[in-house]
């Protein structure tokens, strides 16, 4: 069922894990996707896989904190297929510690990732989903779009994340906020909570010894603790954590005709019931 035919859709972060598996779903129902990697081997994979499988894909490579990532991201879109519908901001990762032993490094390179380029990635679609929006109107067509930002459980506050738990709160103000303002475009905006869901950023490892992503020149330590994966585990109510492609569909769920009139709301996909925001 090609619910979301012709749609033009980006997704930040959409060479691996969640993302991958958002733009893969998202062009199975017919959208048209711009995919984000901060490398380009991934990405063209998975435009690859979507080529492969009849639909269409483009690829605007970089990190979403750059200065001229946002406007790069927008205009791929507009010269590529002419408009916006659909944007995911999921790209994202952590760098832990306790405040005391948190650097201005580390916070700032997680609310730039988390926050700042959400923000700006908003920020540069404005003028083309309203002047869209605006046309749609006049010709008394009724066109929603949709926005999807990834928030995670620990907007409610988890130990060891102050700079990812802010950020994922922040988010959440943001969805809101733009859920008010963009109504009368005919913009969706909402917002999916992730807990425990197994990518490469929180893969079990054994002992003290946990293995490295590089991110922007950084080796930044990734993984989760087998001890805690199973604490984790005892905690979820489904049993298990949740599967990249579970997640995704999470997201997608919230693309679809069916959510025309839901906005400002946030999803918590993580195998029960979630905390409160």
């Amino acid at each position: 069922m090609r619910k979301l035919d012709g749609k033009v859709a980006l997704v930040t972060g959409s060479g691996r894990g969640i993302g991958r598996e958002v733009a893969l779903q998202l062009a199975a129902y017919g959208a048209r996707l711009v995919v984000n990697d901060l490398d380009a081997t991934p990405a063209e994979e998975v435009i690859a896989e979507i080529r492969d499988a009849g639909g269409e894909a483009v690829a605007c490579v970089g990190s979403v904190t750059a200065a001229d990532f946002a406007d790069r991201f927008v205009e791929t879109a507009v010269k590529n297929y002419g408009g916006i519908d659909i944007i995911i901001n999921n790209a994202g990762y952590t760098w832990d510690n306790v405040i005391q032993k948190m650097t201005d490094e580390q916070w700032y390179a997680i609310i730039d990732c988390h926050m700042t380029a959400p923000f700006r990635i908003l920020r540069a679609a404005q003028p083309v989903i309203s002047a869209a929006a605006k046309k749609e109107a006049a010709e008394g067509r009724e066109v929603f779009r949709k926005i999807v930002n990834i928030s995670s459980s620990s907007a409610g506050g988890n130990a060891g994340q102050a700079n990812y738990s802010a950020a994922k709160a922040g988010i959440l103000g943001l969805t809101k906020t733009l859920a008010k303002e963009w109504g009368r475009l005919k913009v969706n905006v909402n917002a999916v909570a992730f807990g425990h869901i197994e990518t490469r950023l929180t893969v079990p490892f054994a002992g003290k010894e946990s293995s490295t992503v590089n991110i922007d020149g950084r080796d930044i330590k990734v993984g989760i603790s087998e001890q805690l994966v199973e604490a984790s585990k005892s905690m979820i109510p489904l049993g298990r954590p949740g599967k990249p492609q579970e997640a995704a569909g999470t997201v997608v769920l919230l693309c679809l005709p069916e959510g025309d009139y839901v906005s400002g709301q946030t999803l918590y996909c993580g195998g029960g019931p979630g905390p409160k925001f």
